[in-house]
């Protein structure tokens, strides 16, 4: 029995909230039954012996932390406004500056990603301490069966079954892809808290290159390839299909424009609200769940829907709301004069980094009505059709559905959830492509007036499970996703 989830986005709360241990307990009871229906084969009771689950990337995310914002632990500095101790942020060229895309062999990159993934083990204990338990064999145990293939349910004598962790990066989680003892010892951490069966090397991401033109190696991840080989399998995070998250001249070892913008912008804004005076503290921490608001497209509602909101109840003054705008327009310029970012800007080539110089120059001269009533024009179909962006059309172009090694190709990364059928033949059967969707709490834009800008709070769970051929009578694979509130 294998099962794949992905995009669960554990942070270590300063920005983002992660989903809560109730999600693991549920997923945890939901591993249990579906081990007992494994175990029954041709009406009899034969309990299955392995129960392997790969975490297809963006498990652990310490990309959405503002502890990158500031320096080392123990060498803050602070400033006072109104009274308040803020840590300064670090600035380029100051000697504790250190961010997601510095140099993995700057000194203080490893610390730093220890300190970061440290605070998210902490802050997500109780839920890690699931999957340790699913590892150990506490939460799965089957009974004894007779002669006859029959349980043995009155019988103290019980079977244990420990599920198998096997952990691969995506974009939010490569930097668990670099080499070195330093990234080493941050991986061990993570084995230990998570139950995982990696050994601390550097956790796999790319098991089968797209072409053979690709930059970089392959990673070896024997156990994970037994797995694809067995249920007929291949799966990787798909990141490498979205341009913003990923860089094919580089690879998984280096930051993107996705990483600064996230960091820049979207981490940094809630801090710099913060450092402004007359500002209500209830505007930051709204703020904060920008990251969790769906569809994407929807952001700048949600933004102006918190301002309008705390308009109405006399919180917010009309000088807030334009400060709160150019807070946001300065924080985008000053991530477009990032070194990191002008580096990605291609000569006499129309790229991500133009498109975003462009949205920025719109935004500054727009207010945020105007802004929200141009989403409404333009992005009206697209916001609130069914389907989402669909990675099937890359599945088709996949080396292990081309080859036939592989009737089933599982991508994540777009949290949208999908079962699309690729092709069919009378030799080999079905093949599938899935999307492994996410873990996540979202704020979901209210469909009846979207104008309004009402977010209905929920969330979301689901994976996907494989079974050989003798488990389950014959059954295939399952897929389950749900929400919850």
């Amino acid at each position: 029995m294998l099962v794949i989830i992905s995009d669960l986005h554990l942070g270590d709360g300063t920005t983002a909230k992660s989903i809560p241990a109730s999600a693991f307990y549920l997923f945890a009871k939901r591993l249990r039954q579906d081990a007992h229906f494994a175990s029954m084969r041709y009406g009899k009771y034969r309990p299955i012996e392995e129960l392997d689950v790969i975490l297809m990337g963006d498990i652990i995310d310490p990309l959405h932390s503002t502890k990158w914002l500031f320096p080392p632990e123990g060498q803050e500095e602070y400033v006072q406004i109104e009274g308040q101790d803020h840590i300064r942020i670090t600035e380029p060229g100051e000697k504790n500056y250190v961010r997601p895309w510095s140099d993995p062999s700057h000194p203080l990159f490893a610390p730093k990603l220890m300190e970061v993934t440290r605070v998210i083990i902490e802050k997500n204990g109780e839920a890690l301490g699931v999957m340790r338990k699913l590892a150990n064999g506490e939460f799965i145990e089957f009974d004894a069966v007779n002669g006859g293939g029959n349980r043995k349910p009155d019988s103290p004598e019980k079977h244990p079954l420990k599920v198998r962790f096997h952990y691969m990066v995506g974009n939010h989680d490569w930097y668990y892809h670099l080499k070195g003892e330093a990234f080493d010892r941050i991986r061990q951490e993570l084995i230990d808290a998570m139950g995982l069966s990696n050994p601390p090397t550097p956790f796999p991401y790319d098991l089968r290159k797209l072409s053979p033109d690709m930059p970089w190696q392959v990673d070896e991840a024997p156990e994970i390839e037994r797995l694809f080989h067995e249920y007929k399998v291949f799966c990787r995070h798909g990141d490498v299909y979205d341009s913003f998250n990923f860089n094919a001249e580089t690879g998984r070892d280096q930051a993107t424009l996705g990483d600064a913008f996230t960091m820049e912008v979207c981490n940094r804004y809630p801090e710099e609200l913060k450092r402004r005076p007359n500002l209500n503290i209830e505007i930051v921490d709204n703020l904060r769940h920008i990251t969790n608001v769906r569809p994407a497209l929807a952001t700048p509602l949600w933004i102006s829907g918190q301002i309008k909101r705390l308009a109405e109840e006399n919180v917010l003054k009309e000088s807030s709301e334009r400060d709160i705008k150019r807070i946001w327009d300065d924080l985008a310029d000053n991530f477009l004069e990032l070194d990191f970012v002008k580096s990605q800007d291609k000569a006499f080539k129309f790229d991500e980094v133009d498109k975003m110089q462009a949205a920025v120059k719109i935004s500054k001269v727009i207010s945020l009505e105007t802004l929200d009533n141009l989403i409404y024009r333009f992005q009206n179909k697209r916001m609130f059709e069914s389907g989402g962006q669909s990675f099937a059309e890359y599945a088709l172009q996949e080396p292990a559905f081309v080859d036939n090694s592989a009737r089933y190709i599982v991508y994540g990364h777009t949290h949208h959830h999908e079962t699309i059928p690729l092709d069919y033949d009378e030799n080999g059967g079905n093949q599938i492509y899935f999307n492994s969707g996410t873990w996540h709490t979202y704020f979901d834009l209210a469909r009846k007036d979207p104008k309004e800008k009402k977010f209905v709070p929920y969330r979301a769970l689901t994976y996907i499970t494989f079974y050989k051929e003798h488990e389950h009578d014959e059954r295939h694979f399952e897929t389950w996703s749900g929400a919850y509130a």
